[in-house]
């Protein structure tokens, strides 16, 4: 699975901030004594017809990007004449039974991600993957995950947040390298910083070695894009670091991404999960669509900058991209 970034809560939209911690704590509490959603043998919960709730809760992760994308799906569907709110739960284990259950409405998740966690929650931990680098069959199999959870997947648009690897531009130019098969043909020896589960997991450093024929000397466990890997590569220390690819700040250490030209990586797509009972309408799904049409990769890095660097509101930096875009007025 893609490692995730740390939670870092932001305040959320027209919701008093002691309203939304009291929300977060009653949906919490519910969620011990609840269950999850319809079972998997009641299909009449499943094959209901999709609802259509006036009152709609974006459910946020609680990192940066997550608080991003719950500001831009709740002021589109604002646009669209729903009364929103929001309420951060930062760990999957909660969140997405409080999506089936209907505490939740609406929440961004990535696509192969999201598929290896309900596999996995369904199938065992050491259930073959769902999630693949091929998007059309990543979304199949996460379709089929959710859909007997009360959970209709949206179709993703053009923004994906995956593992990425990048090298100092100094190191790039030096070495003619744009693609990770590039480096893989300079025949280089490569320390690399990452999060210690790097020396095992098949995207990262037996995937660099068995893809790409990068030969990787050691795992520098300094964590997955943090400031300490990427000061690393930077110095020299290190030759290249895992991060993703919507951080924005690898310019400001003197990095570049090296392009995923094989496709190691899984298809994290960047799409919105609703629970079908209560957003599952055709006027939810034209509401949120709307993002796909211009929501890049490069967009959202801008905007996790925007929060992270300049301090700039999540809900801010969300309304000028969406006015900027002629999404809401």
């Amino acid at each position: 699975m893609k490692p995730r970034r740390p939670a870092k809560p932001r305040p959320g939209v027209r919701r008093p901030v002691r309203a939304r911690a009291a929300l977060a704590a009653t949906a919490l509490a519910t969620l011990t004594a609840c269950g999850s959603g319809p079972s998997l043998e009641n299909q009449g919960a499943v094959t209901a017809p999709p609802g259509d709730s006036h009152h709609l809760v974006i459910g946020s992760a609680g990192f940066t990007e997550s608080d991003l994308l719950a500001q831009l799906y709740a002021q589109l569907l604002d646009q669209a004449g729903y009364q929103t709110s929001l309420i951060t739960v930062a760990n999957r284990e909660l969140y997405e039974p409080a999506l089936e259950s209907g505490q939740i409405d609406v929440a961004p998740e990535y696509a192969a991600t999201f598929a290896d966690w309900l596999n996995a929650k369904a199938h065992g931990a050491d259930a073959p993957p769902a999630g693949s680098p091929d998007l059309a069959k990543t979304m199949k199999n996460l379709r089929a995950l959710a859909a007997p959870r009360g959970l209709t997947v949206l179709p993703p648009g053009r923004a994906v947040d995956q593992n990425a690897f990048a090298v100092s531009a100094s190191y790039a130019r030096r070495h003619h390298l744009k693609t990770l098969s590039d480096l893989g043909a300079s025949g280089l020896k490569v320390r690399l910083a990452a999060g210690d589960e790097c020396v095992k997991r098949p995207y990262c450093a037996p995937g660099l070695k068995k893809v790409y024929g990068i030969d990787i000397t050691a795992v520098d466990p300094k964590g997955v894009g943090t400031t300490p890997a990427k000061q690393a590569v930077q110095s020299g220390r290190d030759q290249l670091v895992l991060t993703t690819t919507t951080d924005a700040t690898l310019g400001s250490f003197g990095l570049v991404l090296l392009a995923d030209d094989k496709h190691l990586q899984n298809a994290d797509y960047i799409v919105p999960v609703v629970n079908r009972a209560r957003a599952g309408s055709e006027r939810v799904a034209k509401a949120l669509g709307k993002l796909n049409d211009v929501l890049t990769t490069k967009d959202l890095a801008d905007m996790n900058q925007q929060v992270d660097s300049w301090r700039r509101l999540p809900a801010d930096v969300a309304r000028t991209y969406l006015k900027d875009h002629g999404l809401i007025k």
